[in-house]
C-alpha cells in the first residue's frame, strides 16, 4: 500500500464516522474514539508563517488576521522579498540662492550678486538606499504597478484602498451598537426576573427612587433615551457601466488578464487587468488544540512557540489503539467463495492487550460507564441565585455536541470468527535492534507469525454470493481488546485500571472477479 493512497482499514468513531487510525483521537477519560468533526477546535495562538512572529489574539483581530511586514505576491501568491536599490540624491548647494538678505547694519538694500559656479568646487554627490518589494518566482515587483521605493524595508508599505470601506465600517458599528443594545435588554430581563437576595426588600428598592432622586440631584433626567443604532439602508439600482469600446476592436492578449485565483486574492476591487494588481498582506497561521465534546478535557495542545513542531498534550488513536493493516488476500475474490485475508495487528502500548474480533457488539463494561458518568457530569460552582433563576453555572458549558448517528452495515462480506481469544505483547523499542530470539511457542492456527509487538492473523470470509463483479469486497467486525488506563476520574484510585473497550473496524480487500464457467 503506498502512503499516497486511502487506506483500506477504517475505524468508527463516537459520531459514526469511518476514517482510517491516523486521522482519530483518543479520549483517555471518556474513553472512546473521536473524529476531526466530533471535537471541538480551539485557537491557540496567531502566528506569521513566514517571519514567525507571535501575534495575540487582540491585535491579529485589528489586523484583520494579516501580518503588518510580510507580502504575498499578487501574480503566483509566492512570499515577497525586499530588494534595496541605489538611487542618487541630489544635495542642495548654495547656488541656488539668488542672493543673500542684507543685514541690519547695512545702509544699501542691495542684494549680493551670487558667485559664478566655476568659482567654487563641485558638490560631492551622494546615494541614498531605497527598497522594493520583488517575488523571487514570477518576478514580478511593486515598481510593475507604479508603487514608489521606500526607504525602509518594512512597515511603510501602503495599502490599496477600498472603494466601500466606508460602508463596511458603518455595517459593523451598526451590527456592534445592536449586539449591544440586545444584551442591555437581556441584562435587564434578568435583573427583573431574579429573586431579591434579601427576606425583606426596601421600598426604595423596589420602587426605585433612590435612583431617581439622585439623578434629580445630579440634573439628569429621571428616564434615559436609548440610542437606537441608524444606518442608511442599501439601494438596488438598475444602472450597469458599460464595457469599454476597446474590448471589441482591440485584439484580446491574455497576459493582461488576471486569473480567478488572482481576482480572489483582492476581494475588494476584483480587477481584470493585470497592472491593477497589488500585494496583499500574508495571512495569518494558527495553532490550535482539540478538546473532547463529552467530558472536555484535551486531546490535541500545541506548543505556544511558532518554530516548536511538539505537543504537549497529543492523544493520537494511533497510541492507544491496536493498528490494523491488510496484508494481502491468499485468493481472487470470487463472490460466494470461500477466502481468507492476512491481518497484521500491532501493539502500540506499553501493556500487554488481549484481543478478540467478533461479529457482534460485545456487552459494556459496567465499570466503564459508571467512570463516563462520573467525568461527564457538571457541578455548578456558582451560589448565586441570579445565575441559578437563568439557569446559568460558571462550570465549562459546550457550544455544541456530537450528534449521534449509527454506523451503517456496510459490510458484504460473512467472516468466520477467530476461535479463541489471542495476546499482543508489549511495545518494546529495543527489541526493535537487539538479535531477538523468540521461543517456539504453542499458537493458535489463525496466527501466521509473531515478532515482538506484531502479529499477522489469518481471518477467513466469504463474499456475499450476489455481488457483481468489480464491486468492492468490504469486512465488518468488532475489535475488543484491554485497554490500561492510566489516568483515571475518581479521586480515590490511583492505580492503573483495566478496560474492555472495543472497535468497529472496516476493511476493503478489494474488487471481485467474475465467476469462472
Amino acid at each position: 500500500m503506498s502512503f499516497m493512497q486511502p487506506s483500506p482499514v477504517k475505524y468508527a468513531c463516537s459520531c459514526g464516522i469511518l476514517n482510517p487510525i491516523n486521522k482519530l483521537f483518543f479520549c483517555r477519560h471518556c474513553p472512546k474514539l473521536h473524529c476531526g468533526f466530533c471535537v471541538t477546535h480551539e485557537i491557540e495562538s496567531h502566528f506569521c508563517s513566514n517571519c514567525l512572529e507571535n501575534i495575540p489574539s487582540t491585535e491579529a483581530r485589528h489586523k484583520k488576521n494579516c501580518c503588518a511586514n510580510c507580502f504575498d505576491c499578487p501574480c503566483c501568491q509566492h512570499t515577497l522579498s525586499a530588494r534595496a536599490s541605489t538611487v542618487p540624491v541630489v544635495r542642495k548647494s548654495e547656488e541656488s540662492k539668488d542672493a543673500k538678505e542684507p543685514k541690519d547694519g547695512d545702509s544699501t538694500g542691495e542684494a549680493t550678486p551670487p558667485v559664478p559656479a566655476s568659482s567654487k568646487p563641485s558638490a560631492v554627490p551622494t546615494t541614498k538606499k531605497m527598497y522594493y518589494l520583488s517575488c523571487l518566482s514570477c518576478r514580478w515587483t511593486t515598481r510593475d504597478v507604479g508603487i514608489p521605493d521606500q526607504g525602509v524595508a518594512t512597515g511603510t508599505w501602503p495599502d490599496n484602498e477600498c472603494l466601500y470601506q466606508a460602508r463596511f465600517n458603518a455595517l459593523v458599528e451598526y451590527f456592534q451598537a445592536v449586539v449591544l443594545q440586545e444584551k442591555q435588554e437581556k441584562l435587564e430581563f434578568m435583573r427583573r426576573k431574579a429573586p431579591k437576595q434579601h427576606k425583606f426588600p426596601s421600598l426604595t428598592d423596589r420602587t426605585g427612587l433612590t435612583v431617581s432622586l439622585i439623578r434629580r440631584q445630579i440634573g439628569w433626567n429621571d428616564k434615559v433615551p436609548k440610542a437606537k443604532a441608524v444606518i442608511t439602508p442599501a439601494e438596488a439600482t438598475a444602472e450597469v457601466e458599460e464595457l469599454p469600446a476597446s474590448i471589441f476592436t482591440e485584439q484580446l492578449n491574455l497576459r493582461n488578464v488576471t486569473t480567478i485565483a488572482q481576482r480572489h486574492s483582492q476581494p475588494a476591487d476584483q480587477p481584470t487587468a493585470v497592472g491593477s494588481l497589488y500585494p496583499q498582506r500574508r495571512s495569518l497561521w494558527i495553532k490550535r488544540s482539540l478538546r473532547c465534546r463529552q467530558c472536555e478535557h484535551n486531546l490535541i495542545k500545541p506548543e505556544y512557540h511558532p518554530t516548536s513542531i511538539k505537543y504537549r498534550i497529543q492523544l493520537f488513536a494511533s497510541y492507544h489503539v491496536p493498528e490494523v493493516v491488510m496484508v494481502r488476500c491468499e485468493q481472487p475474490l470470487v463472490p460466494g467463495k470461500s477466502n481468507a485475508i492476512l491481518l497484521k495487528l500491532t501493539n502500540p502500548t506499553m501493556y500487554d492487550m488481549t484481543i478478540r474480533l467478533l461479529t457482534a457488539a460485545p456487552p459494556e463494561d459496567p465499570q466503564l460507564s459508571a467512570e463516563t458518568t462520573r467525568a461527564v457530569k457538571e457541578e455548578p460552582i456558582s451560589s448565586s441565585p441570579l445565575l441559578k433563576t437563568v439557569g446559568i453555572t460558571l462550570s465549562r458549558q459546550n457550544s455544541t455536541r456530537e450528534v449521534k448517528r449509527e454506523v451503517l452495515d456496510a459490510s458484504n462480506a460473512e467472516i468466520v470468527p477467530l476461535e479463541s481469544e489471542f495476546v499482543l505483547s508489549q511495545r518494546d523499542d529495543s527489541k526493535e535492534f537487539d538479535e531477538y530470539v523468540q521461543l517456539p511457542t504453542e499458537e493458535p492456527k489463525f496466527i501466521v507469525w509473531r515478532k515482538g509487538n506484531k502479529v499477522l492473523v489469518r481471518l477467513q470470509f466469504t463474499p456475499d454470493a450476489e455481488l457483481p463483479s468489480s464491486t468492492d469486497v468490504i469486512l465488518g467486525f468488532f475489535m475488543q481488546y484491554t485497554y490500561v488506563n492510566t489516568v483515571t476520574n475518581a479521586p480515590e484510585k490511583k492505580e492503573p485500571t483495566t478496560h474492555a473497550l472495543h472497535s468497529r473496524v472496516f476493511i476493503t480487500a478489494g474488487a471481485t472477479e467474475e465467476k469462472a464457467n
